[in-house]
């Protein structure tokens, strides 16, 4: 069985957050909007013009801080409250995936997302990944029902922090890395070929264009580079994780980023700096303790990928022992990867960083 979910509608178009109202107003009259205080003041007044214009009345909620299941049952509860038809989600990773969450639970209740950066592929991915309060990874959580719209605008993410647009890259970069492997010994499953047709567009954009987009990104110029690294970002990436099928492909580096989420030494890394790292001790394991895949570790270092842990709290050799332990990756899975999985191999990967790379 195969299966894709994706948004219904992608529209990208420098300056698209003056129309926000032309789009929202055949969906609903009445809506909420999730947003932090930084992505709010990147849209607006433009935004706020366009709704009033509309007719569409609205209620603002910040988000405080980790999708959580807290957040997410607490954004159900505004909507509840301010009886609204939609949610109208303006920011980054943490916001668009608490409004896709509690939007999913909420059957009649529509759902917008507004990136404000192109840091990952949430804006679009049929996942949720839910946080403990402190940041930890509690579950990446599949969605049954879709955005009706991903709204981007390329003005708002050339003014975001080019660090940003880096760690997007390196995210959707993982989807090629990551789903490459199950193909040796699983050639013709139609899944897998889909997601990777995806995820090599992703690739050969940024070979093409990715460093030139940064540059524009920094310049905070909207250039045809930074468009097609946008929408390789969230669209590419996105629709390369919405391909499904019974057989299970989650992405390896990813279990490993997900482990790291729980080390609070960490937490200033973002999601895609964390999932780089992770993508370097995956092609260790793969070339069985070897070096990394040289492409891969060109590719790091471009986007400017942490290459070894930070500093950890207490005795560093005890704690790089405790994260091979504790990251855990479905058997099923592992079985289909043509490298073997255990903690021996993931610490000694895990120390090969501590090297120089």
């Amino acid at each position: 069985m195969l299966a894709i979910k994706s948004p219904q509608s992608y529209h990208h178009q420098a300056g698209i957050r003056a129309r926000v109202g032309e789009y929202l107003k055949p969906l609903a009259s009445r809506i909420c909007i999730l947003s932090s205080p930084a992505a709010w003041a990147a849209v607006n007044p433009q935004l706020t013009q366009s709704l009033e214009e509309a007719g569409i009345t609205w209620q603002l909620e910040y988000l405080a801080g980790e999708c959580t299941d807290d957040a997410v049952s607490t954004l159900q509860q505004k909507v509840a409250e301010q009886d609204a038809q939609l949610i109208f989600a303006i920011g980054g990773g943490r916001v668009l995936d608490t409004a896709k969450a509690a939007g999913n639970a909420l059957e009649s209740i529509a759902v917008v997302n507004f990136p404000t950066q192109a840091a990952t592929c949430a804006a679009w991915s049929p996942l949720s990944i839910i946080y403990n309060a402190e940041g930890g990874h509690v579950r990446s959580q599949g969605l049954a029902k879709m955005p009706v719209l991903v709204l981007v605008d390329s003005e708002v993410i050339a003014k975001s922090d080019a660090r940003y647009l880096q760690a997007g890259i390196v995210d959707a970069l993982a989807k090629w890395y990551e789903f490459r492997p199950y193909q040796r010994n699983n050639p013709d499953d139609l899944a897998l070929d889909l997601k990777m047709m995806s995820a090599q567009r992703a690739l050969d954009t940024y070979l093409e264009y990715g460093e030139q987009a940064v540059e524009d990104n920094r310049q905070q110029r909207v250039t045809p580079a930074l468009v097609k690294v946008i929408d390789a970002n969230i669209a590419f990436a996105g629709l390369a994780n919405s391909v499904r099928d019974i057989l299970p492909t989650p992405g390896f580096a990813h279990a490993i980023h997900n482990r790291l989420t729980h080390q609070a030494e960490l937490h200033h890394w973002l999601h895609g700096e964390k999932v780089g790292f992770s993508l370097l001790v995956q092609s260790i394991i793969e070339n069985h303790g070897g070096e990394p895949d040289a492409q891969l570790l060109q590719l790091l270092r471009v986007y400017a990928s942490p290459l070894k842990l930070s500093a950890l709290d207490g005795d560093r050799e005890a704690a790089i022992l405790a994260i091979a332990r504790e990251i855990k990756f479905p058997a099923n899975a592992a079985e289909r990867l043509p490298f073997a999985i255990n903690a021996e191999k993931l610490a000694q990967a895990l120390f090969a960083t501590e090297g120089s790379f």
